[in-house]
């Protein structure tokens, strides 16, 4: 699974990606200070089976603080999109050519609205953020649009010159690129509906297709970031109010990065997307002052920073993603004497079968049933599963 960050230059995405993975990457306040794109590991959080089991988990990939497991995804920065992006401007193609294979978006805005449209800063003016949402939305709808355009009239006219055309499929093969699922395209058919032939469709027709593809294909939710400035709070109820269907959270990246590097260091005791922390040792006086701002301007006002709520949202939520233990009713180890040591995130829908062919293809194959590690139910291949379910598959 890839999540990629998006939004326009100097919004703190470079922020809130370090803050998530820790990674080292280069943050400034200019544009285009990230011209590659970062890839990192952050995490979600799931309540780990290790107590429901009476043991400890061992993990394997990822990590376990008090009974919450920390599974890995992939994260990726890209440089700031600015309007005129799927024309090319701002080297616009080639950042977006990097978002191809990304599940889900998090678009990161400046709550403070002290940046111009391209993240240029703006000498006592204010900026008016709801742009940001809008022109993003726009460009990345014409991405999709310049894309389906180009293939459009040869393509559409392939489909309707055939019989019992699987139109979905075919969109999803044409499309793969874009990591395009046959369930998005007939997400996308089903709220269209087919009443003529694909070839006669106008340009319009084509761009709310392709809108509605990049809706389905990629989501997003948006990461509404320095909630704590002044105009933070005042900005989040714009924004909410501009835009009451989309998942918007308020965040602050900085508050977050801030509590993770004290954590590494050793100085406060802090699991990521809790609502406090506890110094241990070694704060000067400067130090504490920061940390006891954080606390009383965002921790104790939002619940936490909102980062880690974020990738949780994203991942569980908007994805709709489960997060599934291979587990043994008997034999909670791996042959490395590890304690469940693995936590798979698997897309919503999927089955006992489905897990099998996950965990190896031999598993699939010789299925023969899977065992349920909490109930110790036998439950058989179409079973689909729940988040946080702990299976044993059994195979000839």
């Amino acid at each position: 699974m890839l999540i990629g960050l998006i939004g326009k230059p100097s919004v703190g995405k470079s922020t809130f990606f370090k803050a998530a993975t820790l990674a080292e990457v280069e943050i400034a306040s200019y544009p285009f200070t990230t011209i590659k794109p970062n890839h990192g590991v952050g995490y979600v959080k799931v309540d780990c089976i290790e107590r429901e089991m009476n043991t400890k988990c061992m993990p394997n990939h990822g990590f376990c603080i008090k009974g919450i497991r920390f599974v890995p995804i992939d994260l990726m920065d890209v440089a700031g999109l600015v309007p005129g992006a799927s024309e090319g401007k701002g080297l616009g193609n080639r950042f977006l050519d990097d978002l191809r294979q990304a599940d889900a978006f998090i678009q990161i805005v400046d709550l403070s609205g002290e940046t111009d449209a391209e993240g240029k800063l703006l000498e006592g003016k204010s900026y008016d953020i709801c742009n940001d949402v809008r022109f993003l939305e726009d460009e990345l709808n014409k991405w999709y649009f310049n894309i389906l355009s180009k293939v459009w009239k040869t393509f559409s006219k392939q489909l309707d010159s055939g019989k019992d055309i699987n139109y979905p499929r075919a969109i999803a093969n044409q499309f793969s690129g874009l990591g395009v699922k046959e369930e998005h395209a007939k997400a996308v058919f089903r709220k269209l509906g087919i009443d003529e032939h694909l070839s006669r469709w106008t340009p319009k027709q084509i761009l709310e297709f392709a809108s509605l593809l990049r809706k389905e294909s990629k989501p997003m939710i948006i990461a509404a970031n320095k909630v704590d400035t002044e105009k933070g709070s005042e900005n989040l109820k714009k924004l909410k109010e501009a835009f009451p269907d989309k998942m918007i959270m308020p965040c602050s990246s900085d508050s977050e990065l801030a509590l993770r590097e004290a954590a590494k260091h050793g100085l406060i005791e802090y699991i990521p997307g809790e609502n406090d922390f506890k110094i241990i040792k070694g704060l000067n006086d400067r130090q504490k002052r920061a940390l006891e701002t954080i606390r009383g301007d965002v921790l104790s006002v939002y619940g936490g920073t909102g980062v880690q709520e974020i990738l949780n949202k994203a991942v569980f939520e908007l994805l709709g993603y489960l997060a599934i233990f291979p587990a043994s009713a008997n034999r909670l180890m791996d042959s490395k004497g590890r304690i469940l040591p693995d936590c798979f995130l698997l897309p919503p829908g999927s089955t006992a079968l489905d897990f099998a062919f996950f965990l190896h293809t031999d598993f699939g194959n010789n299925f023969i049933k899977a065992i349920d590690a909490k109930s110790k139910m036998a439950l058989g291949k179409e079973y689909v599963l729940k988040n946080r379910d702990a299976l044993e598959i059994v195979t000839r």
